[in-house]
């Protein structure tokens, strides 16, 4: 959904909880009776739209999940849990169902990952590019290239970039704006800025790293089809091993960039 959560938020919230898991029924149930603070079944469905026959299972899944506490009245009174609580019940969830993901992927991983990729491997998003980049950033052991617009430059890369300057790893920056070159040599003063092998805000870049001279990522920001008005979207490639086709010629091209004894 596209519009912001105050303009509609009945239906922001309805569709977010189905998200996590709940019946559509419970979903509007339990947004009815967040409007309505204590109800029972029949003044639910007039709010809600849900069946009343259907509402006390809506109420039996909430009730189970632990949003919604039942007063054995007659008629029975139901009563949603607050915005924080309902909230904070879902993170507790997520972050539960997250790290069982992450157990049993890792024990499905091979004990050691190949680190020589023959091809060039596509990635498509911000966040997914920023999820590859962060991996990269742990891993580093030497050196780190890296090369971005501001707007894509995010607190969770810069603190990327710090933990990896905390191990001792080389920073070299370009691409950003003097404030924000200022606040990363605030948070790494080590870091290195070095000017753009282009005018960054002149072309489609997004990124372009080089990890310990084995491991590369390139991304651009491209036009939608569907609204040219809307925000670019980006899509990169990235390769690994010293062979790979893609990181030879990176890093041929920051070697020229950045070798010092390489003369203008």
């Amino acid at each position: 959904m596209s519009s912001h959560p105050t303009d509609h938020p009945a239906s922001v919230a309805i569709e977010q909880l189905e998200h996590f898991g709940l019946s559509a029924y419970a979903a509007r149930t339990f947004v009815a009776l967040a409007s309505l603070g204590t109800g029972t079944a029949r003044e639910v469905s007039q709010v809600s739209e849900v069946p009343r026959t259907r509402v006390y299972d809506a109420v039996e899944e909430l009730h189970d999940r632990g949003l919604v506490d039942v007063l054995q009245s007659s008629p029975k009174q139901f009563w949603a849990s607050s915005a924080e609580t309902a909230s904070r019940t879902f993170e507790h969830d997520l972050a539960h169902r997250a790290e069982l993901l992450r157990t049993a992927i890792g024990e499905l991983e091979p004990v050691q990952r190949r680190s020589e990729q023959r091809g060039v491997w596509t990635v498509h998003g911000a966040t997914a590019i920023t999820n590859r980049v962060v991996e990269f950033l742990a891993t580093a052991e030497e050196e780190i290239v890296y090369m971005s617009v501001e707007d894509l430059l995010s607190t969770e890369l810069i603190d990327g970039l710090h933990a990896a300057a905390e191990r001792g790893v080389s920073i070299k920056l370009a691409g950003v704006s003097s404030t924000v070159q200022d606040r990363i040599q605030d948070d790494i003063p080590g870091a290195t800025m070095f000017e753009s092998l282009w005018v960054w805000s002149d072309t489609p870049a997004g990124r372009l790293m080089m990890v310990d001279g084995k491991k590369t990522l390139v991304s651009a920001l491209v036009d939608g089809d569907a609204d040219p008005a809307a925000p670019r979207l980006e899509t990169g490639i990235w390769g690994e091993g010293e062979t790979n086709s893609l990181v030879v010629v990176l890093r041929a091209i920051f070697t020229w960039r950045l070798d010092p004894t390489d003369p203008e």
